[in-house]
């Protein structure tokens, strides 16, 4: 009886995500959450929560280029109808800004996965799991 209450106990689902997607842990907000660009820790280094079980799989890659998409694409419209830049320039800017956009968003995004699934106790991340 003590263990169900112990396993649905709520925790907060914004401020995971906002941890997470600063690429901090989800429980105590201080300790890094990943250990090199998309390796996450099996421990956070502050509050000793373990991190080991998210399964963030392929969910940051899919909305890094959900978002990226969605951003890029009018953008490369609105700039084309309006100012007719040569191709490759075209090509070039559209390039570079799908690229850099794709790596500031990819841990980031990994981050507020690992939060989602910290905040709603899912994989193991509970607390008598």
């Amino acid at each position: 009886m003590i263990d169900q209450a112990i396993q649905t106990e709520e925790r907060a689902l914004w401020p995971a995500l906002r941890r997470g997607f600063r690429r901090k842990c989800p429980n105590c907000g201080s300790g890094q959450l990943l250990k090199t660009y998309l390796k996450v820790r099996d421990t956070c280094s502050v509050c000793r929560e373990d991190l080991s079980q998210h399964r963030a799989d392929d969910g940051p890659a899919y909305l890094t280029i959900l978002i990226v998409g969605h951003i890029m694409a009018p953008g490369l419209h609105i700039v084309f109808v309006n100012f007719r830049p040569e191709p490759m320039t075209l090509f070039t800017i559209f390039a570079v800004g799908s690229v850099g956009l794709s790596l500031y968003l990819l841990p980031r995004l990994k981050g507020a996965i690992v939060g989602f699934q910290w905040a709603r106790q899912m994989h193991g991340f509970g607390s008598g799991a």
